[in-house]
């Protein structure tokens, strides 16, 4: 049973490893679908898009790495910052709930998308405290 447990965790590290870089990818291919979900108050908004892409992509690259910074793995600090980037974009979504034209395309979809949300935010939680675990 721990060995199918240990095998589990392996899979949805590497899983989000393949989940984030997609995702970082998405921004550059689809710009004009992630403009309306930054901010109107920043500016610069395509900067923002293309930015958070490369934060994406360089978060799920080095989360598959276990080389060693600050006492910890890369990967460990990776899979933290993923999770804390997933807790930074849940306004952006529960926001999208309530705007007349939903960024994601409808009111329902916007309601699914948050749930949605919780389960990425557990999903990274659970690949940190795995590896934060593998380091103790």
């Amino acid at each position: 049973m721990q060995k199918i447990k240990q095998y589990t965790l392996i899979f949805l590290r590497y899983l989000l490893v393949i989940f984030m870089i997609n995702a970082g990818i998405q921004h550059f291919l689809k710009v004009d679908f992630y403009l309306p979900f930054v901010p109107r108050f920043l500016p610069f908004t395509e900067f923002f898009v293309y930015f958070s892409g490369v934060v994406e992509i360089v978060l799920g690259v080095l989360l598959a790495f276990n080389f060693k910074v600050l006492k910890h793995s890369i990967g460990m600090w990776s899979a933290l910052a993923i999770f804390i980037m997933f807790w930074v974009f849940l306004p952006i979504h529960i926001g999208d709930v309530f705007m007349e034209n939903p960024a994601i395309g409808t009111h329902k979809l916007a309601l699914i998308r948050v749930p949605f949300q919780f389960i990425f935010i557990g999903w990274a939680w659970l690949v940190y405290q795995s590896l934060k675990k593998k380091e103790q």
